[in-house]
């Protein structure tokens, strides 16, 4: 079902009241995931156990709505994937939840009337968090597969934010690369996804530029009178 279709109205009113639960749950995702990583030498085990709890709870909680709201589209499980992509994505990448406050943003728009954000300035959006949080989730993971690794050169977080970035920009500087097997299949994707996200990002924007000067173009001609410039007799 895309943006366009019309939702069943059980599927309108699950999405209504679970928005704010699903957004909670997403910065708890985020936090807990964050701090078992970047803490995990200096808490007691009892606080990291509760951590990776408050993750896995809020994953399940995650889950449960994608399979809540395949039931409720009364689409099957081939055609909802399709038409709902970015649900998919988000449940099997966690970390990339807060890309939907973009999607629950125009949903509430729509439903007060008001304007929503155009096609060109959602790609931006949609693209600009994505590489944001593929960073930060990127840089995450490889510091918790590098930071103990023999030979490793990742060994702050600071480096893993600096390397999830070159890699991002697809520039690859090569002062700091990952070690270990894990940590290299992260760049692989890493580096596949900078191209495209930050492609689509550079094609919305020149299309973007181009529709404003063609608009200022078609603006200056129609102030013209039929038989040339300004002024001619």
């Amino acid at each position: 079902m895309s943006d366009r279709a019309p939702k069943p109205p059980r599927l309108e009113r699950w999405d209504r009241r679970m928005e704010g639960p699903l957004a909670v749950a997403s910065l708890v995702y985020l936090t807990g995931y964050t701090v078992r990583i970047l803490a995990h030498h200096r808490l007691p085990q009892g606080w990291l156990d509760l951590c990776l709890t408050v993750t896995l709870a809020s994953w399940a909680l995650f889950v449960a709505d994608y399979a809540v709201r395949l039931r409720l589209s009364g689409l099957g499980p081939l055609r909802f994937l399709r038409t709902h992509l970015l649900d998919t994505v988000v449940v099997v990448l966690p970390l990339l939840r807060p890309v939907r406050m973009v999607s629950i943003y125009n949903q509430i728009q729509r439903r007060h009337d008001k304007p929503r954000l155009g096609l060109y300035a959602r790609v931006m959006v949609y693209s600009g968090l994505t590489v944001a949080l593929l960073g930060f989730a990127g840089a995450l993971t490889v510091y918790r597969y590098e930071v103990d690794a023999p030979g490793a050169s990742i060994v702050t977080f600071g480096d893993a934010v600096w390397w999830a970035s070159a890699t991002l920009a697809t520039v690859g500087y090569g002062d700091v690369v990952p070690v270990t097997p894990i940590g290299r299949v992260v760049a692989v994707g890493m580096m596949a996804c900078g191209l495209a996200l930050l492609g689509a990002v550079t094609g919305s924007f020149s299309s973007w530029l181009i529709q404003s000067f063609r608009r200022e173009g078609e603006g200056e001609d129609g102030g013209r009178p039929p038989g040339g410039s300004p002024g001619a007799s």
